[in-house]
């Protein structure tokens, strides 16, 4: 029997409690989730590459039982799921907007491979409103985030604020 690896992508910029809840059940459904992380180039991100590597690797070993590896990518996901042997791609979705964006963007991945299949896993309700960017913005004004994402996470997003507003950015 074959292995079967899965890709969950993201900019995790930052990760959030969302995010993390996608990583623990699509976890379940493979033998081995790789977290893919990611640049957007439509995006401005707060923590660099590999800040926001470290930082999901370090969320992750937190979490008991699930074989998950972190890597760090900047092509096409097909390309990158070609590339780590995946079969399924775990995207999460929160609400009707995701899902007319990812059901685009997954007819386009399987235009470039077909032999990778994507899989949708519904945002837990009680997860359903947190974005990274709302996390972000809720930060830059002074809100408090700890609903939203881990104890250091907070910390490490509230601290790049201080510095960003340090710095007249």
């Amino acid at each position: 029997m074959t292995k079967r690896i899965g890709v969950y992508p993201g900019t995790f910029d930052p990760i959030t409690l969302g995010h993390m809840d996608i990583i623990e059940r699509g976890a379940k459904l493979v033998d081995e989730l790789i977290i893919g992380v990611t640049t957007n180039i439509a995006k401005s991100p707060m923590f660099n590459d590999d800040e926001r590597i470290a930082m999901v690797e370090r969320e992750v070993a937190s979490v008991g039982n699930i074989k998950v590896r972190v890597v760090g990518f900047n092509s096409l996901l097909m390309d990158f799921a070609e590339a780590q042997g995946a079969s399924v791609v775990i995207r999460g979705i929160r609400g009707v907007t995701d899902f007319e964006y990812e059901y685009q963007l997954t007819g386009m991945n399987r235009q470039l491979n077909d032999r990778i299949e994507t899989v949708f896993l519904m945002a837990d309700v009680a997860l359903q409103p947190i974005a990274s960017r709302l996390v972000k913005e809720i930060a830059l004004y002074g809100g408090e985030i700890g609903k939203f994402v881990t104890p250091k996470v907070r910390e490490e997003v509230m601290a790049r604020v201080a510095e960003e507003k340090a710095s007249g950015g």
